[in-house]
């Protein structure tokens, strides 16, 4: 197993870069578009965390930035339907704490922003991640528990707008803009302001 890869970095093409090592081996390792923008220049020294994905026709390797991103795309690809490209496209969107906060916000849509994830697929992995990824000791979900975030208003305000016929894609985003700019704003409040917002963008 390769959990780990240094070298000099040789050439870079789409989300691919080579990496050779001190023996003279060369690695071609597929990573996720932020440590590909983290990447120094060619000639440069390189250090991922690395995940090697085995299938029948062929070897793959994947690398990270932090050894907390490549657990995590270990736990993206034990989830049934999700193959190694998705898990490095979910990653290339979310970092591990942004995937902990959708699962403490029950934030399901926001995973239909990764191309190829459709909302029933979304939905599968949404549940998965709930049981697979230790959200409890994270600082989100302190944070939700001291009320330094706004979970429940959250999720209630979503829940109300859902049950009022408007689509969840579309009111999600709006519910995170306001409680973002009135953190202490409950549900009624929440509700009433969206509400508003909608009306207005409507005309």
């Amino acid at each position: 197993m390769i959990a780990c890869l240094e070298g000099r970095l040789t050439e870079i093409w789409g989300n691919v870069c080579l990496v050779m090592t001190e023996s003279g081996v060369g690695y071609e390792v597929a990573v996720p578009t932020h440590t590909l923008a983290a990447l120094p220049d060619k000639g440069g020294c390189a250090l991922l965390y690395t995940s090697l994905v085995v299938r029948e026709d062929a070897l793959e390797l994947f690398g990270f930035a932090t050894f907390e991103e490549r657990q995590t795309f270990e736990v993206l690809i034990s989830i049934s339907k999700v193959g190694a490209r998705t898990a490095l496209s979910i990653l290339s969107i979310y970092r591990p704490d942004d995937l902990r906060r959708l699962v403490l916000e029950e934030d399901v849509t926001a995973l239909t922003r990764v191309s190829g994830i459709g909302k029933k697929t979304a939905q599968h992995i949404f549940l998965e991640l709930k049981y697979k990824l230790k959200v409890e000791d994270s600082p989100q979900a302190t944070a939700i528990i001291t009320g330094e975030l706004p979970g429940s208003v959250f999720r209630d305000t979503l829940a109300g707008l859902a049950n009022l016929g408007y689509a969840e894609d579309e009111c999600a985003p709006l519910i995170k803009k306001i409680l973002h700019d009135e953190p202490d704003m409950d549900v009624t409040g929440t509700l009433r302001a969206a509400l508003k917002a909608m009306a207005r963008n409507r005309q």
